[in-house]
C-alpha cells in the first residue's frame, strides 16, 4: 500500500509540474515595485528559487524580509523582485537568456493607458503589437503581455516555454523630431506655387499674399461665440486636420493652460475630431465632452506622444453615430499639437 501511495504522490507532484508549466507569469505590483509570487515546491531551495527566475538568492532574502539562513517551507509564497536583470521591456538579453512571457489580467474598464502607465511607462503601440489587440478590442479578463523574464537556458525550468526573440519597444515621438516637423511645414508654405505663378520675381507681393491669408484668422478669436455655436452644431464626421497651411499648431499646450483647475476629475478613451478656425493662431481649443459643465477647462493627454492640451468645453458629444465609443471630441488645432496622426486616438482627460 506505501508503495501505491508513493507512485501515486509521484504522478501527481508530475502533473502539477506540468500544470505549472503551462500557468501564465502574472504580475504583481506597478512599476517601481513589480513582482512576481512563487509557491515553494518539495526540495527546493533559496538557490534553486534563484535559478528558476535568474535572481541572486542575496538578493531574493532580503526582498522577502528574511535570511538564507531560514530554511524555505513548502508551500511559502515568495515575492520574486523584477529588476534590470531578469526583466526585459526592450528585447535586449544575454546570449544563454530567452524570454518568457510575463501577463497582466485586464480589469474592469481597464484601457492600455492606464496599464502603460502602470509597467513603465511602455508605449501603447508595443502593447498592441505583443498582444495583436488594439485599445479599443480590449475587455475584462484578457491576459496580456506587458514584459519578458529573462531566465538562463541551462538553469531554469521556466525556458522551455521561452523565446529567443521579441519585437523591440516603439519609439515615442521626441520632442527634437517634432520640432523638426514644425520648422519644415513652416518653410512650405513661405513660396506657395500660387505665388510663383503670378510674380516669381519679387518679393513683395509675396509678403502681400501672406498677409491677406492670415487676415481671416486674425479678428476670429476676438469673437469666439460664434465659432462655439458652428462646432457644437456638427452632425458630420470631420477628417482629421493636423496643419493649417501646412504649419502644425503649437502654443504649450494652449491658451486656456493658465486657468486649469484639477478637481479630481478624470476620464480615458478613445478621440475624435472636429473642424475649428479657432486655435491655430491663438492656440484657444475646444472641446466636447459629456457631464462635464460648459466652460470648463480640461486637460487631454495623448501618450504616445507625450503632449497635453488645454481645451474649453463647448458642450456634449452630439448625438450621432460618429460619437459611439468616443469619450471626447477635440478641434482640429488641438489634435495637431497633440501630434496625432488618426480619426481616433487614446487619450486622458483630466478636469
Amino acid at each position: 500500500m506505501s508503495r501505491i501511495r508513493i507512485i501515486l504522490l509521484a504522478l501527481f507532484l508530475l502533473s502539477a509540474t506540468g500544470l505549472f508549466s503551462q500557468t501564465k507569469i502574472q504580475v504583481q505590483g506597478v512599476s517601481p515595485s513589480m513582482h512576481l509570487v512563487h509557491t515553494v515546491a518539495p526540495k527546493e531551495n533559496w538557490y534553486s528559487v534563484g535559478r528558476t527566475y535568474n535572481i541572486s538568492p542575496k538578493e531574493l532574502a532580503p526582498y522577502n524580509n528574511t535570511s538564507m539562513d531560514k530554511p524555505l517551507s513548502i508551500g511559502q509564497q515568495l515575492k520574486i523582485p523584477l529588476t534590470a536583470v531578469n526583466f526585459t521591456q526592450d528585447g535586449k538579453k544575454a546570449a544563454d537568456e530567452v524570454f518568457v512571457p510575463v501577463y497582466h489580467q485586464v480589469a474592469e474598464k481597464e484601457w492600455y493607458f492606464r496599464i502603460s502607465n502602470n509597467y513603465n511607462k511602455i508605449p501603447v503601440e508595443t502593447l498592441e503589437k505583443w498582444n495583436n489587440v488594439k485599445n479599443d478590442q480590449l475587455k475584462s479578463g484578457m491576459w496580456l503581455v506587458i514584459g519578458y523574464l529573462k531566465v538562463k537556458t541551462a538553469q531554469s525550468s521556466l525556458a522551455a516555454s521561452g523565446t529567443k526573440k521579441i519585437v523591440p519597444v516603439t519609439p515615442s515621438v521626441g520632442p527634437e523630431k517634432e520640432s523638426t516637423a514644425a520648422v519644415d511645414s513652416k518653410k512650405a508654405p513661405v513660396t506657395p506655387p500660387a505665388i510663383k505663378k503670378e510674380e516669381p520675381q519679387k518679393p513683395e507681393p509675396t509678403k502681400e499674399t501672406k498677409t491677406e491669408v492670415m487676415k481671416p484668422d486674425v479678428p476670429k478669436p476676438e469673437a469666439p461665440k460664434p465659432e462655439v455655436k458652428e462646432e457644437a452644431k456638427t452632425t458630420e464626421p470631420v477628417p482629421v486636420t493636423v496643419s493649417n497651411n501646412g504649419v502644425p499648431a503649437s502654443h504649450n499646450g494652449g491658451a486656456f493652460k493658465k486657468w486649469f483647475s484639477d478637481k479630481g476629475g478624470n476620464t480615458t478613451g478613445n478621440a475624435g475630431i472636429f473642424r475649428s478656425t479657432s486655435g491655430w493662431n491663438d492656440g484657444k481649443y475646444y472641446a466636447l465632452i459629456n457631464n462635464v459643465p460648459v466652460g470648463t477647462i480640461v486637460k487631454v493627454t495623448f501618450s504616445s506622444t507625450n503632449k497635453s492640451i488645454y481645451a474649453k468645453v463647448l458642450g456634449q458629444l452630439p448625438d450621432m453615430k460618429e460619437s459611439v465609443g468616443l469619450a471626447v471630441r477635440i478641434s482640429d488645432a488641438a489634435a495637431s499639437e497633440l501630434g496625432v496622426g488618426n480619426t481616433k486616438f487614446y487619450v486622458e482627460v483630466k478636469y
